[in-house]
């Protein structure tokens, strides 16, 4: 099945306890974030804090017991991207509450090769994120098999990286 507008937006406003996501790629194409990009590649950078309807739904989940967290497997150099994300998004982010992890795998071998992109809910809702070679999201579709394979995605991913604020220290720092 695939997930767009309100099917997509209540998985959000739904779960009840944990919103995970696993990301791969060094690149996403978002249309929503093309013009912050290009500010971005020219020089501007976006010091926050930033309040929007993400990081309210993080104080939000926060406040009633729930969690938001993701890992991000990347490698050096970091793509401007990433960069950009680290920049525009986690740093502003991670103070909140949500808890994003960095899994680089620039000198080691990568924990979980062939994994793709996901989000997953309470532990029992899997959403396959399908992206184009450049990272243009061509998909969302509500897996419909055992979320086991995911849950462990999941505890990998989470032991084998570090905090963002972590990362971002010793690779900024």
């Amino acid at each position: 099945m695939f997930l767009d507008g309100e099917d997509w937006q209540a998985k959000f406003r739904d779960f009840r306890t944990e919103a995970w996501r696993l990301e791969t790629l060094p690149t996403y194409r978002v249309p929503q974030e093309a013009e912050e990009f290009s500010r971005f590649l020219a020089g501007e950078r976006f010091p926050g804090p930033y309040e929007d309807s993400w990081t309210e739904m993080i104080q939000r989940r926060k406040e009633t017991g729930g969690s938001v967290g993701r890992v991000h497997i990347l490698t050096r150099p970091l793509s401007d991207y990433l960069r950009f994300e680290f920049e525009r998004y986690y740093r502003h982010q991670a103070p909140i509450g949500e808890d994003i992890r960095i899994l680089d795998v620039t000198e080691r071998e990568n924990p979980l090769p062939g994994a793709q992109d996901f989000w997953m809910f309470d532990r029992s809702t899997v959403v396959l994120m399908h992206y184009e070679e450049d990272g243009t999201q061509i998909g969302r579709e509500l897996y419909e098999g055992d979320p086991a394979p995911f849950i462990e995605y999941q505890r990998i991913a989470i032991a084998e990286s570090v905090p963002f604020l972590e990362y971002a220290e010793r690779v900024t720092g």
